[in-house]
């Protein structure tokens, strides 16, 4: 991440409270260039926001991203205080520019925006215990239901074919057959899994296209570090991360959480014996997540849960993998390799998710009463 930004004349387009300090590196995201800004108050005291640079390689529409972003936090809002709640941390708040727009383009044409940073609350990579695990799939499942009345269709889709596994599986095809690194030799197991699971990457899509399940606005990108943890009460309290909000599926929204959560190690652990599904993480966050959604999901929605943690399992270890054989021109790399281990990763967990997937079925089953 580039810090040789002129942050004081990029700040002074928003409408900051406070005098500029400095500006940061902060966080680990993979996509966007995230600082935090601090600014002097009047009390001596200072003001915190979150300032992104938002990564038009990967969005290709930032004005349409960010439209996305502004109506689905303002709906929120409406929620929000209508349940008597704080709209200060329990949703992204945008800050306007000068111009009063949610976005400020620089002349070198990058685009930034800025949220209130939420004090008092943290991500986390892991989960360090299981009501985490729960709260974060309750605060997941209330998100949802909050915007169950927002019309999916009036969403931009920032990413076509975001979670079109099948697309995503004939990208994968293309790269193995182009093989421009010539790095698919080294990888013939990994691709060979791939490969023998061709079949499940086309059901979810068949059904969203067949009218069995429905169109709702999905986040799309539901890691469990993508919910903000409250330090005291340990209650899920904001959804963040927002690029990805688009018409799409529940079920990928609580497929990514569970790929992401019930994995006791890291997404790039090298050492894979300590990766798995955990049974016990999988129970905390179905039964936070149904509850949330106050079980407004379809019959149909309950029964594809299990199958939905394995899909977005498999979908992101594939495209992991399809990024390791372009050359890793996606998701940014911190180490040689970097990718392929993600892959790996989501591989083994997709491999123990098959062997548990009734034990997985009897657990959402119990919930879903």
């Amino acid at each position: 991440m580039s810090n040789n930004y002129d942050f004081k004349n990029i700040t002074k387009h928003f409408q900051f409270k406070g005098e500029f300090i400095n500006a940061e590196p902060y966080g680990l995201g993979h996509i966007n260039d995230t600082f935090l800004a601090r600014f002097k108050n009047e009390n001596n005291g200072e003001n915190k926001y979150i300032l992104q640079r938002i990564n038009k390689n990967v969005f290709k529409t930032p004005e349409k991203l960010m439209e996305n972003i502004k109506n689905v936090t303002l709906h929120i809002k409406g929620k929000i205080t209508d349940n008597g709640g704080d709209i200060n941390r329990e949703t992204l708040n945008l800050i306007s520019t000068d111009e009063g727009v949610c976005f400020y383009k620089s002349d070198e044409g990058d685009y930034w925006r800025a949220y209130i940073f939420i004090e008092g609350a943290q991500t986390y990579q892991v989960v360090e215990n299981l009501n985490h695990f729960y709260n974060a799939g309750k605060a997941l499942g209330k998100f949802e239901q909050n915007l169950s009345d927002f019309p999916a269709d009036k969403l931009y889709e920032t990413i076509p074919d975001f979670h079109n596994t099948y697309k995503r599986f004939l990208a994968f095809k293309e790269a193995v057959e182009k093989d421009s690194l010539n790095r698919a030799k080294e990888v013939e197991a990994e691709i060979n899994f791939v490969f023998n699971r061709a079949k499940d990457t086309a059901i979810l899509v068949d059904l969203l296209n067949e009218g069995k399940l429905p169109l709702r606005v999905a986040h799309n990108d539901t890691k469990f570090n993508n919910i903000m943890i409250d330090d005291i009460t340990g209650e899920g309290i904001c959804v963040i991360d927002l690029d990805t909000i688009m018409p799409g599926l529940s079920l990928y929204d609580f497929g990514d959480s569970i790929r992401s959560g019930a994995n006791p190690a890291e997404e790039d652990e090298i050492d894979l014996s300590k990766v798995c599904m955990d049974l016990d993480l999988f129970e905390s966050f179905t039964h936070g997540f149904i509850e949330g959604t106050n079980r407004s999901l379809t019959e149909l929605e309950l029964q594809y849960l299990p199958f939905s943690a394995k899909l977005m399992t498999f979908e992101c270890g594939m495209r992991f993998l399809t990024d390791y054989l372009n050359g890793d021109v996606y998701f940014k790399i911190h180490r040689p390799n970097h990718n392929l281990d993600r892959a790996r990763t989501q591989f083994k967990m997709v491999a123990d998710m098959e062997a548990k997937l009734e034990e997985m079925k009897a657990i959402v089953e119990k919930y879903s009463r």
